[in-house]
């Protein structure tokens, strides 16, 4: 049942607890947060406090970006002011049940603002979007320290061998297993499904559906809360798009339906596929959105490892019916259960930028009636009807700073700011030395 703020207020002011966790997420996905005595999170409830915009001023890493015009070195990295969203209020099994927020920034390049945006804008248009995510990762047997003692060179993986749902490997780790199940679930991020995938040490979950917006709390606070629990067992987990040429990569899948206030809008009972008109505008929105948008589904170097041929995530601007072989994989069914399957999603990309750039590219199509064309039957890596996807993160990034799709979606100051982070990115990874030019070129050379 959903506490009111009055409640919510009753509960951390007699709470044992003295403090609060507060945490925000920045441009790549990542929470950023802190501890507040509980007396300074009565006091600024109303009007927000102070958080670093260095935020959105840095990499992954911590590294300041270039060049930058909403933050940097020229603005003296001031604080902006973030507002605690009551509505994320939970408390974190794991750390002494701490009550627990999410905040977000009023501001264009926030990524959970950007998606409280669209989202409105889907509810003025009488369209409730329902989202749910689906998560792939990796686990090794390491701590941080190990893997910085080792360069992060051969870590070793939780479980041997390719074993999909296996019910043997899941007997081997019960105790974290059941950690992620049970307190998630205390976390009130329920999860639908948890089984190991293809790969040594893979795992699966699907967190429950529910309103987009909190489809992505969800999924953001499931990211942090698994690497968070594996540091009990001494467990690394990871979320990157793909950790190895000869193993599978890790999606994100993001599976989206449009409701009113009864009924789910893209099932249609006369129909012979059972998916209504808006259904098919939607997909074709998505489908004609995604060469512009690409970078918000996979926005690392790494993402691009992950979309290629034969490996289980798409290539190619397609779609289908149940075919995974296709970036948008259709299930239309029973009235509950219609819906799509956004494939192209890695595990590595921002939630919240995620849903908004499909909620958004949907959200074109119906507004401007777009067609939906023929579906692929068959293996979608050699449908090239519709065209393929950007090769790397700098095609791709190109791609969305020059169209003018992008900008209708998110405003011209979101896509600029996100695009020269991406830029940014590559240019990291350009001037770095691989290990793979060491094998291939120092002794030969």
């Amino acid at each position: 049942m959903k506490l009111s703020k009055e409640q919510i207020i009753s509960e951390v002011k007699t709470s044992t607890n003295p403090k609060v966790k507060v945490a925000i997420t920045d441009i790549d996905g990542v929470l950023r947060g802190k501890y507040l005595h509980k007396d300074k999170f009565i006091s600024i409830l109303e009007g927000g406090f102070g958080f670093c915009d260095v935020v959105f001023g840095w990499d992954i890493n911590d590294l300041s970006y270039e060049e930058m015009e909403f933050t940097g070195w020229h603005t003296g990295y001031p604080d902006a002011v973030a507002k605690l969203d009551l509505d994320t209020y939970r408390r974190v099994p794991w750390d002494n049940d701490v009550p627990f927020f999410l905040g977000d920034f009023g501001i264009s390049i926030c990524p959970r603002n950007l998606l409280k945006k669209i989202r409105q804008e889907s509810l003025s248009l009488g369209y409730k979007p329902s989202f749910g995510q689906e998560f792939e990762w990796f686990n090794f047997k390491e701590t941080a320290e190990n893997l910085h003692e080792k360069n992060f060179n051969q870590p070793e993986h939780l479980t041997p061998g390719m074993f999909g749902y296996s019910i043997l490997r899941m007997a081997k780790n019960t105790d974290f297993l059941n950690d992620i199940y049970d307190l998630m679930f205390k976390f009130n991020v329920p999860i639908e499904g948890l089984h190991t995938e293809t790969g040594p040490g893979v795992l699966e979950a699907a967190i429950l559906f529910g309103d987009a917006l909190e489809s992505a709390d969800r999924a953001v606070l499931f990211k942090s809360g698994v690497k968070e629990i594996g540091l009990r067992y001494d467990i690394m987990p990871t979320f990157m798009a793909k950790i190895s040429e000869n193993l599978p990569g890790c999606s994100g899948h993001i599976h989206q339906s449009l409701w009113d206030e009864r009924s789910n809008l893209f099932y249609d009972e006369k129909s012979k596929t059972k998916m209504s008109p808006l259904m098919e505008s939607y997909i074709a929105g998505l489908l004609h959105c995604m060469p512009h948008v690409l970078p918000m589904y996979a926005p690392t170097i790494n993402s691009f490892k992950r979309l290629v041929e034969g490996a289980w995530a798409p290539t190619t601007v397609t779609w289908g019916i149940d075919n995974r072989t296709t970036c948008i994989r259709a299930l239309p069914g029973s009235p509950k259960s219609t819906r799509i399957e956004l494939r192209v999603v890695g595990s590595d990309a921002n939630p919240y930028l995620a849903h908004a750039a499909a909620l958004a590219s949907g959200l074109y199509g119906i507004k401007n009636n777009l067609k939906l064309g023929k579906m692929t039957e068959g293996n979608g890596y050699q449908d090239f009807s519709n065209g393929v996807l950007p090769r790397n993160l700098w095609e791709a990034t190109q791609a969305m700073s020059k169209s003018e799709i992008p900008t209708q979606l998110f405003g011209a100051e979101f896509v600029k700011h996100f695009t020269k982070t991406r830029e940014w990115e590559w240019k990291q990874h350009a001037k770095a030395v691989t290990d793979w030019e060491f094998k291939r070129y120092f002794e030969i050379v």
